[in-house]
């Protein structure tokens, strides 16, 4: 019997958004996805050098409602701000950040507010310019990773620029998570996970395999400390407190590009081989089921 029973939406580089249950909503390089908290309502960026952003209807379907462009290249992340009025896309190509005011329907209002950076890292062919890549709303303030510039970057709801949170040259962040007065930063470059902490800060690898790891996708869940790996192919669980090793398992494919904590399952999308893996977790401990959702370069997964 299949273990999914909910809806899964799942983005990626293939033909559409898939929809566990539902089927395929067409739509150009769907890379990223989010759900407005309280409208019945689903965000998808088109990773496009002209990167727009796809406001769907999610009743009975996805629907197209409103779309626009997100100022950027290559869109491939969006958030949206907890009290549903606000929405903000990270744009990998020319590190370009926007933010978009969403009305009482959850559609876009007014004119983004366009929010371009400048700098580089030591890293010549991956950081040779900014390269926006996560954005996360925490403390009434915009937090966007740069991969190029080795910054989270820092803005408030108007577009006003605080000063970054600086990382070591040549980390590349790519997701991170808060979990209170804790930061924690995937580094897709040198393959660490990084915890700062007031003064504190911890760094480790984000995989004990010894290979090459790309750092993906990050998060906290209670005290644990969730990452994938692409290159050893595996997901790493790590205590929050310390970022010690609690377990590293295989992500049931290649280049888990995503993953989501749903409950008490883990589905890893895995871009390369073409399947989101589903894992029942066992005192936190990912554990495979053997079921494997197929769906063409995965990159996203929202629990419905």
């Amino acid at each position: 019997m299949p273990l999914v029973k909910r809806h899964l939406y799942i983005g990626g580089y293939g033909p559409g958004i898939v929809t566990i249950g539902e089927g395929l909503t067409r739509l150009a390089s769907p890379s990223f996805l989010a759900r407005h908290p309280s409208l019945p309502i689903v965000y998808a960026v088109g990773e496009l050098s002209q990167g727009w952003i796809t406001a769907f209807g999610a009743e009975g379907g996805l629907s197209p409602w409103d779309e626009r462009a997100t100022g950027g290249d290559s869109p491939c992340h969006v958030a949206v701000h907890p009290s549903g009025t606000l929405l903000a896309v990270a744009n990998y190509g020319d590190g370009v950040a926007s933010l978009h005011r969403l009305d009482a329907r959850g559609l876009f209002e007014g004119e983004p507010i366009v929010l371009r950076h400048q700098g580089s890292g030591p890293v010549a062919d991956r950081q040779e310019g900014p390269h926006a890549h996560q954005c996360v709303f925490h403390d009434d303030l915009l937090h966007v990773s740069d991969l190029g510039t080795d910054e989270i970057r820092r803005y408030t709801l108007d577009g006003a620029e605080p000063a970054p949170i600086a990382l070591p040259p040549g980390t590349g962040p790519r997701h991170f998570a808060f979990a209170g007065s804790r930061l924690y930063v995937a580094g897709e470059l040198d393959g660490s996970v990084t915890l700062l902490d007031g003064t504190r800060t911890t760094r480790v690898p984000a995989s004990a395999s010894g290979a090459a790891n790309a750092p993906s996708h990050l998060e906290v869940v209670g005290d644990l400390v969730y990452v994938a790996n692409r290159g050893p192919d595996t997901i790493s669980v790590l205590s929050a407190d310390d970022l010690s090793p609690v377990a590293e398992v295989p992500s049931g494919g290649a280049w888990p590009r995503h993953f989501a904590v749903h409950g008490e399952h883990l589905y890893v999308a895995n871009q390369n081989s073409g399947g989101v893996a589903v894992f029942t977790l066992k005192d936190g401990v990912p554990e495979p089921t053997g079921e494997v959702l197929e769906v063409e370069s995965p990159s996203c997964v929202l629990p419905g």
